[in-house]
């Protein structure tokens, strides 16, 4: 499901963050930069251990902050954006998302990249609320379109149906009608 912030288009997708073709993904990350398992045990495994060696030289970072590392073996992406979620005490909130998100998307834009992933953040082991998550990131991606400037695509990639549903649902509750769908049936895709 795809939605237009010019210049920006927001699409929200069910899939595999590691597998998609952007030039960059944000990995949710902790403030010590380890990867662990889920996303970021992927990430890891296809693009090669360099990229957590990488951003853990970078570290430690507070929460709500990136660094950026090569994306290793994974292509076409060039670039993992580490977004640091949550502390040791894997406890995050709304503040930590809506800054990593930004902080995230300035990354990109420092780059000067064209294309980013991002999974829903903090809502695996920091446990977050979809919706409410959903909210936040997409509000984030909404205040950055107006700031835009190689940034083209950013892709919300969700783990499931019922992640992906609540993350179209609040967009269009958001932002209206997707581009690709009936203005009364955002999720008929």
């Amino acid at each position: 499901m795809a939605f237009s912030l010019p210049p920006l288009t927001l699409e929200i997708a069910d899939g595999d963050l590691a597998a998609q073709a952007t030039h960059a993904i944000v990995n949710a990350a902790n403030t010590e930069l380890r990867m662990g398992a889920g996303v970021a045990g992927a990430i890891k495994a296809l693009g090669g251990a360099e990229i957590e060696a990488d951003a853990m030289a970078q570290g430690p970072i507070e929460p709500g902050e990136c660094v950026v590392t090569a994306a290793g073996r994974m292509m076409p992406a060039r670039f993992v954006i580490h977004a640091a979620i949550m502390g040791p005490d894997l406890r995050t909130s709304g503040d930590l998302v809506r800054r990593a998100t930004g902080n995230a998307l300035r990354m990109a834009e420092t780059l000067r990249i064209a294309s980013i992933a991002f999974p829903a953040l903090g809502t695996g082991v920091g446990r977050f609320p979809l919706a409410e998550c959903a909210r936040i990131m997409v509000d984030a991606i909404r205040a950055h379109a107006t700031t835009a400037s190689s940034l083209r695509e950013v892709r919300l990639v969700l783990f499931g149906q019922a992640a992906y549903r609540s993350f179209v649902e609040v967009a269009a509750d958001v932002l209206g009608r997707p581009l690709d769908g009936p203005a009364d049936c955002p999720l008929s895709s």
